[in-house]
């Protein structure tokens, strides 16, 4: 049996009835029903109109991941620079380690450009001898970073570390982060130990 991830099994599962709505730039934002208040407050809430942008002219993507963190309660975090030339492309090959019933959580440090950001989500599939599991986690939507938020910070749900011998051994995993118009903005490979003991 395969531990290969294919793309078919990372497509972020779909609400029924949900459409995405049409694209505006932040300019068409900022002046949509100037005088309607719940919409001024939903404006606000996004961070449209604060701040100056930090969007690079020069950097067409609409979400850098900047970074990516391993949180284990009573361990120092593992944080992955992906400013760091090839940091992604090292993942694979350098596997985290996992107490076996530990509690741990993802979470990532990410900036937004250029546009309002809909439905940023987080997809996983993890495979071990052929069996799979898939994890989906919704980040949000969120206007580009100004200089009064230069970055967003998303920490994901805890999750368990499965035990027992069956469960110890090499996972291989495929990640990807997915908007609301199916784009990918970073697709990776890594790989992660579960063991009895650190």
């Amino acid at each position: 049996m395969s531990d290969q991830v294919h793309d078919h099994e990372l497509q972020p599962e779909a609400t029924e009835g949900f459409k995405v709505g049409e694209k505006k730039t932040i300019d068409e934002y900022q002046k949509l029903d100037a005088n309607d208040e719940s919409l001024r407050k939903w404006k606000e809430s996004l961070g449209i109109g604060s701040g100056t942008s930090v969007s690079d002219p020069n950097d067409a993507r609409k979400v850098v991941i900047l970074s990516l963190g391993l949180e284990v309660e009573g361990r120092p975090d593992i944080i992955i620079d992906l400013k760091q030339p090839g940091a992604v492309d090292k993942l694979k090959d350098q596997p985290f380690t996992i107490k076996e019933g530990s509690t741990f959580r993802m979470k990532a440090i990410f900036r937004v450009q250029h546009q309002v950001l809909s439905g940023l989500k987080y997809l996983q599939v993890a495979k071990r001898m052929g069996m799979s599991d898939k994890m989906q986690e919704m980040i949000g939507s969120y206007s580009p970073n100004t200089t009064d938020k230069p970055t967003y910070e998303k920490k994901f749900e805890p999750q368990t570390a499965p035990t027992g011998m069956i469960a110890r051994g090499h996972y291989n995993a495929v990640s990807k982060f997915v908007d609301d118009d199916n784009e990918t903005h970073l697709k990776f490979e890594w790989s992660f130990d579960i063991k009895k003991d650190w």
